[in-house]
């Protein structure tokens, strides 16, 4: 049991699930600083200064971190039967379909470095120095956004290839035109189309490095030509990219949005379409360290949803902390009366927030919708699910202090005590 419970543990810090989020972003901050200075390392061990002055410093660096990255990959293979969709092929096929997963490749790149340094210090230089550049790589495990580039490319790789077809096609055609043009006055410079398709490229690209030029009239007329079809030739997989990453940040964004609208009791009975019709009434909204989101006796009459960062709540008997993932006045959305509670943006917040005037208008025009959400709410009333002030027992749940089996004594104990590690902090 012990040493399941260490397993989940580790498995909740790499893949940072679960509630030990600081631990988590911690070992994720790290490792990304670790990788940076890594890329560092071995650029500055070209220069032949600094490798004599700090080579053996910079080395043991570079030894140090690697011992860290075989570590990392040997712990990810180890709690790899972990994974939810990889449960049911058994501790060996689980660990077996991670290790030839891509963000796994990218891991074992990064770890293979100190293997080749053991195994063959003197034979492997090259490899090893290419290696080591790669491990910026693994950045991608750590970056939303640069995954959401990979996704873009990978989905719209169809339309990419088409557009690489169709560029390719007008290179080989300007290569060819110039050479039937340019060969007998330039015999060493367009000695065959595939010198002049040297010229083409950098025609297209319109990088235009000077060296290999047309000097016949018709060449030049050629040449502008090409020169202006470079422009929409790439544009072309550059508004492919672009148009597919919007589309994937969206997509992103919406499903984390669903979500949490999801999650919250009062809609959890909801189809996937009337969630969808909730999460579009939400509006951002940023609040920075220190500042009152919700003030005590103010009009409850919307609630929130924590994108990024953490809040404060004070309550009468103690206060409590939500982070991101979580939500809170989900009672304001029915039982519009004043605030019991005030909440402070603990850290930087990007919340969302659901208005009540705006539930009230969707639930008008969707008579099914408003059913549901009432029938929901009259079926907690009756249940005897507690509220806390203004806050319902779901909420409070979230930060750990109220938990489905625990009696009203232990409950009301958690708030006067209050919660040690913010204490700490604080």
């Amino acid at each position: 049991m012990l040493g399941h419970n260490f397993k989940r543990t580790l498995y909740e810090v790499l893949e940072d699930t679960g509630k030990r989020r600081l631990a988590a972003q911690t070992l994720r901050n790290v490792l990304i600083i670790l990788i940076i200075a890594n890329v560092v390392f071995a650029v500055l061990e070209t220069v032949p200064e600094i490798r004599r002055t700090l080579g053996p410093h910079l080395r043991f660096l570079q030894l140090g971190s690697g011992v860290v990255f075989v570590v990392e990959y040997m712990l990810r293979l180890y709690v790899a039967d972990l994974h939810p969709p990889l449960r049911r092929y058994g501790p060996i096929g689980a660990r077996l379909r991670y290790a030839i997963h891509p963000d796994a490749l990218v891991d074992l790149i990064g770890a293979l470095p100190l293997v080749l340094v053991l195994l063959l210090p003197n034979q492997a230089v090259t490899m090893v120095v290419i290696l080591r550049l790669l491990r910026f790589l693994k950045l991608a495990r750590y970056s939303p956004a640069l995954r959401s580039l990979i996704s873009a490319v990978a989905a719209e790789r169809h339309a990419l290839l088409g557009s690489s077809m169709i560029i390719f096609g007008v290179i080989l055609m300007a290569a060819t035109v110039m050479y039937l043009i340019e060969h007998d006055q330039q015999p060493e410079k367009f000695r065959s189309i595939l010198h002049g398709i040297y010229w083409a490229i950098t025609t297209v690209t319109t990088v235009g490095y000077g060296d290999v030029v047309p000097i016949s009239n018709p060449g030049k007329m050629v040449g502008a030509v090409v020169m202006l079809m470079g422009y929409g030739l790439i544009a072309l997989p550059v508004g492919i990219i672009a148009s597919a990453f919007a589309r994937e940040i969206h997509s992103r964004d919406f499903v984390v949005t669903w979500s949490m609208v999801a999650r919250v009791p009062l809609f959890e009975d909801l189809s996937a379409t009337e969630v969808a019709s909730v999460a579009k009434q939400l509006q951002a909204f940023n609040v920075r360290k220190g500042v009152t989101i919700a003030e005590e006796g103010d009009i409850a009459d919307r609630m929130f949803f924590i994108n990024d960062g953490e809040v404060e709540i004070r309550m009468e008997h103690g206060t409590v902390y939500l982070g991101e993932g979580n939500f809170f006045g989900e009672l304001a959305l029915l039982n519009q009366t004043q605030r019991t509670t005030t909440v402070v943006a603990y850290r930087d917040c990007q919340l969302l927030v659901l208005e009540a005037k705006a539930l009230h208008q969707l639930m008008d025009s969707d008579a099914a919708l408003a059913k549901k959400i009432m029938d929901e709410a009259r079926e907690r009333a009756e249940a005897g699910k507690k509220i806390l002030g203004e806050l319902a027992e779901e909420e409070l749940e979230q930060a750990g202090y109220v938990g489905a089996d625990e009696d009203q004594e232990a409950q009301q104990e958690l708030f006067e005590n209050g919660d040690p590690a913010k204490q700490d902090q604080t």
